[in-house]
């Protein structure tokens, strides 16, 4: 196990997404956000069944700055409760993984 971090989320707007994006790089919570395209999302929300599209961010991060991370993106999002998953980083190449290290600190 590295301690490295993936972290999902995800926006309603492309111009959301980019905008999180760029605020969580430029601050060093995050080494990088990968932005996907227009994914559909169907969940329950307040007893209906709803459908939307959606854009997911990919952010990479340290076990260390999670939590900063998170308080920061609950001040950017929008949602009423945003998606906020941390998966855990087994192995990876280790000069991405130094990568990430230097890119948050």
């Amino acid at each position: 196990m590295t301690e490295a971090k993936i972290i999902l989320t995800t926006v309603a707007l492309h111009e959301m997404a980019i905008s999180i994006a760029r605020t969580l790089v430029s601050e060093r919570l995050a080494a990088c956000v990968n932005i996907t395209g227009a994914v559909e999302s169907i969940y329950h929300w307040e007893g209906k069944l709803e459908q939307a599209l959606e854009y997911v961010l990919i952010m990479k991060t340290t076990a260390d700055k999670v939590e900063a991370l998170r308080e920061r993106l609950m001040q950017l999002h929008r949602y009423e409760i945003p998606e906020f998953l941390v998966l855990p980083v087994e192995t990876g190449s280790e000069a991405y993984l130094k990568w990430i290290r230097e890119s948050v600190s």
